[in-house]
C-alpha cells in the first residue's frame, strides 16, 4: 500500500482521492453476494467527470454526520486507551496498483479502525440488541482490508458518556477476492470512459 499523509477532509486529501473508487463507496460496484451493483454505472460518471472537471462534486452534510466528524478524536483516543495501542492517522491510502484506496480512522501494525458516531438511538440499538454496525460497513471494512493488505480491522461505534461497541472483524478472503476482480474491471471500464471523454 501507498500512504497519503495529510488531513482528513483537507484540500489535499480531497486532491488526493479524487476520481479514484474509494472503500466507502465499494456498495457502489459490488453487492454483499459477489454481484455487480447497479449503482456501478453513475459512480463510474461521476468519478470520471471527477478527473475531467478536477473537481469534486459537493456532497450532503448533515448535523448528525458532522457531529460524527468532531467525536472522531475522542473515539480514537478511548480505543487506544482501551486496547493499549497507539494509533497512527492517515490521509488516504492506496492499493499497490494506485487505482483504488480507502481512508482509515486509523491505522495500526497489523489492523486498521473506523469509528462511527451514530445517533443515540443507533448506538443504543447496537449496545442492547447486538445489532452489529459489521454488516451495514461491510464493504468498507472488507474493502480497506483489500487496499492495506491487513487480516483484520475494527469498527467502533461510540457515543460520550455511553460504552462503546468494539468488534474486531476478520478478512472475507472469499469476498475481498471477488471484490478485488469487481474493482480491476471498474477501474478498467472507468480509464476507458475518461478517456472517452477526453476526446470529445
Amino acid at each position: 500500500m501507498k500512504i497519503l499523509n495529510c488531513v482528513q477532509r483537507s484540500e489535499k486529501w480531497f486532491a488526493a482521492k479524487l476520481g479514484i473508487p474509494s472503500a466507502s463507496s465499494f456498495d457502489k460496484i459490488i453487492t454483499t453476494a459477489g454481484k455487480s451493483s447497479k449503482q456501478a454505472e453513475g459512480y463510474a460518471y461521476n468519478l470520471a467527470g471527477e478527473r475531467i472537471t478536477g473537481k469534486q462534486e459537493e456532497t450532503y452534510t448533515n448535523a448528525t454526520m458532522q457531529q460524527g466528524v468532531e467525536r472522531e478524536d475522542e473515539a480514537r483516543q478511548l480505543f487506544e486507551m482501551i486496547n493499549e495501542v497507539e494509533i497512527r492517522q492517515v490521509g488516504f491510502v492506496l492499493d499497490d496498483s494506485k487505482r483504488f484506496g480507502c481512508s482509515p480512522d486509523g491505522l495500526m501494525d497489523d489492523s486498521g479502525l473506523e469509528i462511527k458516531s451514530p445517533l443515540m438511538k443507533t448506538h443504543v440499538g447496537y449496545l442492547l440488541k447486538n445489532d452489529s454496525p459489521v454488516k451495514a460497513y461491510w464493504h468498507q471494512i472488507q474493502g480497506s482490508m483489500l487496499v492495506c493488505g491487513y487480516q483484520s480491522w475494527w469498527i467502533m461505534s461510540y457515543y460520550p458518556a455511553m460504552p462503546p461497541l468494539i468488534i474486531r472483524v476478520e478478512r472475507d478472503a472469499t469476498f475481498c477476492a471477488a471484490l478485488k476482480k469487481a474493482l480491476d474491471v471498474f477501474c478498467e471500464d472507468l480509464d476507458e470512459l475518461t478517456e472517452k471523454l477526453r476526446s470529445m
